[in-house]
């Protein structure tokens, strides 16, 4: 299998449309990490993403007749972008299924690139199935994001082109969202130099193959446990294709969280003055953990795949949010002080030198106040120290770092709270993002229940996020529950979350 493979990758006409991208040492991450690191730039290729590698090397091997048919592919993103791109070139018209909630930013580009664009549903398996149809209906010829071994092998030259450039290597970490790029690197690399191994990266929420791996078979997540944040890894089933070659040639698998994603946005941009996309800097915040948690002596030679660069500009203040908590160098903290003069005073003088990145009071009862707080964390102190030190000091801390709910919405609503008895459940939701959006989620809250609380901000993403208290007792909570889930969002309760409790009760 691996040599026909080869054979394929070798044959790819993908540089009629890609270039040959650098292979770029990371000076700022090699050394903190103490091992030699390199960034494969496929954020440089046309339409910013290896995507047009496997897009172009399907649509150049299409038959005259199969060309005068048209093609169809579904895509949020970078397939999209790339399969319009390649359709261009090659003179093949193209159509585009996008999501309703797809920002606009990426269906302008689709656009201009030439692609005819058909919005339908609000996710990719929505707009996979009316692909289907179309190609059904209308005769369109199918190209398959990953699920494709010429598409597979024209994302393999990225391997072919990585053993050219730096054939003497450790490891190379690739991302893996339905799993056409590390089938197509692991299938080159394993055949011409075995001892080199293969890593895929996957965002935590959408870990497809890893759960594969661990299965022995394909398995499909359920939708309410995708990782949305980087969408363009966000796919709840491995490729049958892409399997085949994973199970055996892939050597492990990283599984990163949305912070470590955000800080190494921050290291990639830190070494290149290049803003990488979440999926983009995917791989590069799974070769950190892995290197951090290697234990082998020496120094190693790592290469990370930095697979795109198609960001929206609006979601880099939540991506600097985020980038100190995935670096582990910021800790969020609740603390409780008491209310009287002098206590602000003091508890800052406990907190010493120390660097405040965030500080959110106000008022709360007569004989206590919370404050949300958050703190640098010098070089090599763990974060556990801050509360230890405040704690000994005698005030009670709640660590919040790893709250999502504290860091999505708690943060932008210190000092907003229920007086009086009203009884309160509270609910975090997501929703698919488009105009109009905000007002339909409203909408199909309805006016059963009466809203006590209600944060949303945009986060420049497909999917818009909203935490919601409703006026309910704990026995409404099975009617509320069925009530919701009628409307179909995703949702979470927070009603026991300490971030909810301390700042927002």
């Amino acid at each position: 299998m691996l040599e026909n493979y080869v054979k394929k990758i070798l044959a790819s006409r993908v540089y009629d449309l890609a270039i040959e991208t650098p292979l770029q040492r990371a000076h700022g991450i090699s050394s903190r990490l103490g091992h030699e690191v390199w960034l494969k730039r496929e954020d440089m290729q046309p339409a910013f993403s290896f995507k047009v590698r496997g897009a172009y090397n399907k649509m150049a091997q299409l038959s005259d007749d199969e060309r005068a048919r048209d093609v169809v592919a579904a895509s949020a993103g970078n397939h999209a972008q790339g399969v319009a791109l390649a359709a261009d070139r090659l003179g093949i018209g193209a159509h585009i299924v996008m999501g309703r909630n797809t920002p606009s930013i990426k269906i302008d580009a689709v656009r201009n690139l030439g692609g005819h664009v058909v919005l339908h549903g609000d996710t990719y398996a929505d707009a996979a199935q009316h692909a289907a149809e179309l190609s059904e209906s209308r005769g369109y010829v199918p190209v398959h994001p990953y699920d494709d071994v010429d598409v597979i092998a024209g994302q393999g030259t990225v391997g072919m082109e990585i053993m050219n450039q730096q054939p003497d290597l450790d490891a190379i970490f690739v991302p893996v969202g339905g799993g056409g790029l590390i089938a197509g690197i692991a299938a080159y690399v394993k055949y011409l130099r075995p001892g080199t191994q293969v890593i895929g990266v996957e965002a935590e929420g959408s870990e497809c193959l890893a759960a594969a791996l661990k299965a022995g078979r394909r398995v499909r997540l359920p939708f309410d446990s995708l990782n949305l944040f980087a969408d363009g890894v966000s796919v709840a089933q491995v490729g049958r294709e892409p399997f085949k070659i994973a199970r055996t040639c892939v050597d492990e698998v990283v599984v990163v969280s949305i912070d470590e994603i955000c800080a190494a946005i921050k290291d990639v941009f830190d070494d290149t003055r290049l803003i990488a996309e979440p999926a983009g800097a995917v791989a590069v915040a799974g070769l950190k953990k892995y290197a951090e948690n290697d234990a082998q002596d020496g120094a190693r030679r790592y290469v990370a795949i930095v697979s795109g660069a198609n960001v929206n500009f609006d979601r880099l203040r939540h991506i600097s949010e985020r980038a100190e908590l995935g670096e582990h160098r910021e800790v969020i903290l609740g603390v409780t002080i008491d209310e009287e003069p002098g206590s602000f005073r003091r508890f800052c003088r406990t907190l010493g030198r120390r660097s405040v990145t965030e500080f959110n009071y106000r008022f709360a009862a007569a004989d206590e106040a919370h404050v949300y707080v958050g703190l640098e964390v010098p070089p090599g102190e763990d974060r556990q120290t801050a509360a230890d030190i405040l704690a000994r000091a005698g005030y009670r801390v709640t660590d919040m770092t790893d709250n999502e709910a504290a860091k999505l919405h708690v943060r932008h609503m210190v000092g907003g709270r229920t007086f009086g008895s009203k009884p309160e459940l509270v609910y975090r939701f997501e929703f698919p993002e488009r105009p109009g959006a905000l007002l339909r989620f409203l909408n199909g809250l309805g006016s059963r229940w009466n809203i006590t609380m209600f944060h949303y901000r945009n986060h420049g993403a497909a999917w818009g996020r909203v935490m919601v208290g409703f006026e309910a007792e704990d026995a409404d909570r099975a009617g509320l529950s069925t009530y919701l889930n009628r409307i179909g969002y995703r949702y979470w309760e927070e009603t026991g979350n300490p971030a909810v409790d301390l700042f927002l009760r």
